[in-house]
């Protein structure tokens, strides 16, 4: 790359790397915070509908299904049309009808609704991801990637606690009608805020080009095990989240929907560790930076297992920090180690990783139901293992 070409991305200090970085933290937080508002509402929607744990995580699963699927086609769409345009179409879209979702009497039409959502929503996190690759100059990629999936953090933090403080006001219909009001006013921030794109270069739209690109990506030894591990880490993480809201909702903590959305605080972690594991990198190297933040994530199942309240919280504390630290080491490697056509490379590794949240958070249900907490978590622990095993071998 020559000098001319690095003086045109973005620099580390300037104030466009600024508008740029805080307009994606803007985007990241609200494509999270509509994403995952459902996850404390589970137990009060499983009441209010009449559905058992399982199917109320559908409001979720089927979200994360649809948006894992449609990436796909987004992906290619972006390598056509552009970044931002697709990015600001999309999240307007989300944001109406996360609003939508607030205003339905039938258990059926919420999950319609929350799978348009999640067809809407993705339109934006890989061309996210590749935009951070193309715009940003490549010694502030890992800090920009880092503020990046810090704003997805502080998104489904936010998200989460205020629809459990909403939804002892005035409902579950209430708290998914200030999520999708918070989406509006990100919208409009990112909008102002991002620069257009200088780096990008359209490519025609064909089933060949699109095709031929996924078989780039799936040839790569090293994405395709940056992919294994979005969808194990992403899955354990979302089945913990998920299930942890009906633990504590049970003997012996019976606490309510507001103190169990104040423990979705344990996300500002993940802001912290986000960046920070992405300026770690380049002294410790990417591999032992995500081997590390899974073995933070393992002792954080191992204290959740307690019968401590204390113990717990702390524990999803140590989960919190390592999962974002490894996810945004292996989110931003994508990028490096695609050899082109990054949207579609960083779109294959979002699929992944909501395959996983989609059916490890369903199955994982089950296993809540059938077997217990312990065995969720045993069954967790195991994923994780599995994901450190490929973070080896990179």
């Amino acid at each position: 790359m020559s000098d001319t070409t690095l003086a045109s991305h973005l620099q580390q200090g300037t104030s466009a790397y600024k508008r740029a970085t805080f307009a994606l933290f803007c985007a990241g937080f609200s494509t999270f915070a509509l994403l995952y508002c459902v996850q404390p509402l589970l137990p009060l929607l499983a009441s209010y509908f009449s559905v058992s744990a399982a199917t109320s995580s559908l409001a979720l699963s089927l979200t994360t299904l649809s948006l894992a699927v449609c990436l796909l086609v987004s992906g290619a769409l972006a390598e056509s049309l552009g970044r931002k345009p697709v990015m600001v179409v999309a999240l307007g879209l989300a944001s109406v009808l996360g609003v939508a979702c607030a205003f339905v009497s039938d258990w059926d039409h919420l999950l319609v609704l929350r799978a348009l959502l999640g067809l809407a929503l993705s339109g934006l996190p890989a061309l996210a991801m590749a935009y951070v690759g193309e715009e940003f100059d490549p010694k502030a990629l890992p800090a920009a990637m880092g503020l990046y999936i810090g704003g997805t953090a502080l998104g489904g933090l936010l998200g989460r606690l205020l629809a459990g403080f909403l939804s002892d006001i005035g409902g579950w219909n209430l708290a998914l009608a200030g999520i999708g009001g918070l989406g509006v006013l990100g919208l409009g921030l990112f909008i102002w805020l991002l620069p257009a794109s200088r780096h990008f270069q359209a490519q025609s739209l064909s089933l060949k080009g699109l095709l031929g690109n996924f078989r780039l990506h799936l040839a790569n030894p090293e994405l395709r095990l940056l992919f294994a591990m979005g969808f194990l880490l992403m899955g354990g993480f979302v089945a913990m989240f998920n299930y942890v809201g009906f633990r504590l909702a049970a003997a012996p903590f019976n606490l309510s929907s507001t103190v169990i959305g104040l423990l979705f605080t344990v996300y500002l972690v993940g802001i912290f560790s986000a960046g920070w594991a992405g300026r770690l990198v380049p002294r410790l190297g990417s591999r032992q930076v995500m081997l590390g933040g899974i073995v933070i994530m393992l002792v954080g199942v191992g204290l959740c297992a307690t019968p401590w309240l204390v113990a717990v919280v702390f524990g999803l504390g140590l989960f919190t920090l390592g999962f974002f630290a490894a996810h945004a080491v292996a989110s931003g490697q994508v990028g490096q180690r695609a050899k082109g056509a990054k949207a579609q490379a960083s779109a294959l590794y979002l699929c992944a990783y909501y395959l996983g949240s989609s059916l490890v958070g369903y199955v994982g249900g089950y296993v809540w139901e059938h077997a217990g907490w312990l065995s969720l978590l045993g069954v967790l622990a195991g994923l994780f293992m599995v994901a450190a095993w490929h973070a080896r071998r990179l």
